[in-house]
């Protein structure tokens, strides 16, 4: 009897995880030098691989450019190699003998790793070294639209990991992706951690199936201009971060903000670099593509260049050389699509009649969409910097750096991470730059420092408590206080 396409692939699921578990009891009694070295292998097995993986990413899926999809892959191949391969994940991780206490690393389990369309091969390499570094097995869910650049970029790292002795079934992938496999990979009983990286119905649905997720929210990041900045260079670093990969980076800015004494610099400098300014007409016409009907991105305008947008929506006055369009954007929500999340090339503009207005409309941006994520300043004042670091609802406050590669650690000194977390504010179970210490659980070995009668005869004062507000009472608090401290 032939199954149907989601029977089959649920199938499918139950077979990997029992291989899955399989392996896992292999690795658990792998040392931190059988992890590192696997781990090792598949940085060296990515990195060789880096630009065909890219060229099959931009060729399926259609989004973004090769060149910088084989940066993000040599990015998590080779950048996130340097920052883990140092770090202990197994075993006893730190000890304090005056307090008499024991860190001991275990990891999670299986993991589910949920890969997107917009950056298929790169978080694949990443969410797998991840993983192995922390002596998880994980189990990987495509997008249908990069089933088949995903299936290669998992097939490269597993043999790079079982060459280097992981066991078989530590690597994997569900080759015939459908809804009803995710959701059963999410919600089997031995599946231990979700790595939810996609859209926010599927992250979502991560966080409601019953098992523990690190998701991530949407990133829809405002970029301040303040009058400190160097005009020239914020600009080149906006441009920049927005063209990276046609925007498909969660991180990269959404919109530039600026105050009404900076309008003329700002615009100036826009149009110079290459930034094309729409006219109102030109602004309803594309607002139209912006956003579907039930109020999502459009993946029509996702990683696409200017030219294919501009004819999607009929900007014929559109030169060639344009390398973004902007937007003049007023206001905030439903009805005004340019306050919305972009992965194209396209930014909204707001300018504010002073800083005060901008900070509210910053904050106004990240919590119509994009709480938790991140947010981007240019400014030479570092009073103004910490300001606005304390007052808006981003989990990255990136300062004069192009934000998509600020935001993943690659121009700034963050972990470096192709799974950003949001934090409660954005609904997600962490703010971190999620690596391979987010994976484990740590143990806690406590020596006993004081028997129970110390805290009865400290607590009890002889038997008999001293007047409350007394002298005597205060000295009595500070000597339990200090017996507990020990």
């Amino acid at each position: 009897m032939e199954l149907d396409k989601d029977l089959q692939s649920i199938q499918e699921v139950r077979r990997l995880i029992a291989q899955a578990r399989q392996a896992q009891r292999t690795m658990a009694h792998m040392s931190q030098a059988d992890l590192d070295k696997i781990t090792a292998a598949i940085s060296a097995g990515a990195a060789a691989h880096a630009r065909r993986l890219a060229d099959m990413a931009a060729e399926e899926t259609g989004f973004g450019r090769p060149a910088d999809k084989e940066l993000k892959n040599r990015f998590a191949a080779l950048t996130l190699y340097e920052a883990i391969k140092d770090e202990r994940t197994r075993g006893i991780l730190a000890e304090n003998r005056e307090k008499r206490t024991i860190d001991v690393g275990v990891p999670v389990g299986v993991v589910a790793g949920l890969v997107p369309s917009t950056n298929p091969t790169s978080t694949v390499i990443y969410k797998a070294m991840i993983c192995m570094k922390a002596g998880n097995p994980i189990i990987f869910s495509p997008h249908p639209s990069a089933i088949n650049c995903i299936l290669e970029t998992v097939n490269v790292v597993r043999r790079a990991a079982e060459e280097a002795g992981a066991p078989a079934g530590a690597i994997s992938c569900i080759a015939t992706p459908t809804l009803e496999a995710t959701q059963a990979l999410m919600r089997h009983e031995h599946t231990r951690l979700i790595l939810a990286t996609g859209g926010a119905a599927m992250v979502k649905a991560a966080y409601s199936s019953g098992t523990p997720a690190i998701g991530v929210g949407a990133g829809n990041g405002p970029a301040y201009i303040h009058p400190s900045a160097d005009v020239g260079l914020a600009v080149k670093r906006i441009l920049d971060s927005k063209t990276f990969d046609n925007g498909t980076v969660c991180a990269s800015e959404q919109s530039i903000i600026t105050t009404r004494a900076m309008e003329g610099a700002v615009a100036a400098e826009l149009k110079a670099q290459g930034a094309y300014l729409l006219s109102d007409g030109e602004h309803k016409k594309l607002s139209r593509f912006i956003l579907r009907a039930n109020g999502t991105m459009n993946p029509a305008i996702v990683g696409k260049s200017v030219e294919t947008v501009a004819r999607l929506a009929g900007l014929d006055a559109v030169p060639s050389s344009a390398r973004v369009l902007v937007a003049r954007e007023t206001g905030v929500g439903p009805g005004y699509p340019y306050s919305s999340e972009k992965l194209g090339l396209i930014l909204a503009f707001y300018v504010e009649e002073d800083e005060e207005a901008v900070l509210r409309r910053c904050v106004e941006i990240l919590e119509w969409e994009g709480a938790g994520h991140t947010f981007a300043i240019h400014c030479k004042d570092e009073d103004v910097v910490k300001r606005f670091a304390e007052c808006v609802p981003a989990s990255r406050v990136l300062v004069n750096t192009p934000a998509s590669l600020g935001g993943i650690g690659a121009t700034t000194c963050l972990f470096p991470a192709l799974t950003l977390g949001c934090g409660a504010v954005g609904g997600s179970s962490s703010s971190n730059n999620i690596g391979p210490l987010d994976l484990i659980n740590i143990k806690r070995v406590a020596w006993g420092v004081r028997e129970a009668e110390e805290l009865r005869g400290a607590a009890s004062g002889a038997g008999t408590l001293p007047a409350p507000g007394s002298p005597e009472l205060e000295a009595l608090v500070e000597q339990i206080l200090r017996r507990l401290a020990v």
